[in-house]
């Protein structure tokens, strides 16, 4: 199957609404409001990634999972399902079908390798080492 056509646009429109919907979220905002100082700054990189994970661009030079990791205390299982959701929402809203389908299927794998990148962290902590 062929890559669903996907500009660079149409991800800075997601992007920029989907995090729009994230900061007003109750269970997301306060989260992603106290651990993001610059949100400009921080969407430009946010598109970056999404380029880069969806174009090939390799625009985005970051590290996720350290990131995520240091915020690891507040991120739940629910936190992640309610960021699918919310991602499922916007994606719908702003993209054909098969642009959206694409984005939805990369952010379920994301999900899922951050959640276990942070229970792999929680595992080895002290805490849990302790208990």
């Amino acid at each position: 199957m062929n890559a669903p056509a996907l500009s660079e646009q149409q991800i800075e429109a997601v992007v920029s609404a989907f995090y729009t919907r994230v900061r007003q979220d109750g269970l997301l905002g306060p989260v992603f409001n106290d651990a993001i100082d610059d949100w400009p700054e921080h969407l430009v990189k946010l598109q970056a990634f999404w380029s880069s994970v969806m174009l090939g661009t390799g625009r985005y030079k970051g590290r996720p999972m350290p990131a995520h990791v240091r915020h690891a205390d507040r991120i739940t299982p629910e936190s992640f399902e309610r960021w699918l959701t919310l991602w499922r929402e916007t994606t719908t809203d702003l993209l054909p079908p098969l642009a959206a389908a694409a984005l939805q299927d990369k952010a379920a794998r994301i999900a899922e390798s951050l959640s276990l990148g942070i229970q792999f962290y929680r595992d080895r902590s002290p805490v849990s080492a302790e208990l």
